[in-house]
């Protein structure tokens, strides 16, 4: 039997809002890693790539997640799901950690005059 013993449950709507959240989190270190290296040079593409790397353990951490669930979901239905917080730390971290390279680029490049001079007109 694959199909959970409650038909009301949604772990794969769950399942999938984390996978779009990881994809969203991959997408956006793949442009900081294409973006930084034009503003602050060829060193900052490490940011980026860091960033991919943190994502793709992010995603595989989501499929663990939903593996697990879907597996005690799928058996005889004594055992109720735990959600554990280490995801949503994970996550919560990653993005904090984005936001505070944002801002300490936007500083850097306002301080060194680069910032007027990288916009578009």
């Amino acid at each position: 039997m694959n199909a959970p013993f409650d038909p009301g449950l949604q772990p794969e709507r769950t399942a999938l809002a984390w996978r779009r959240t990881g994809l969203a989190l991959l997408v956006g270190s793949f442009v900081a890693a294409r973006i930084l290296p034009e503003l602050l040079g060829a060193w900052s593409a490490l940011l980026g790539l860091t960033g991919v790397v943190i994502a793709g353990i992010l995603l595989a951490m989501i499929h663990r997640r939903y593996r697990g669930h879907h597996g005690q979901l799928t058996t005889d239905g004594d055992r109720a799901p735990i959600a554990e917080g280490r995801l949503i730390a994970a996550t919560a971290a990653f993005v904090f950690g984005g936001a505070l390279v944002s801002i300490i680029v936007v500083i850097v490049l306002a301080v060194s005059g680069a910032l007027g001079a990288s916009l578009p007109r």
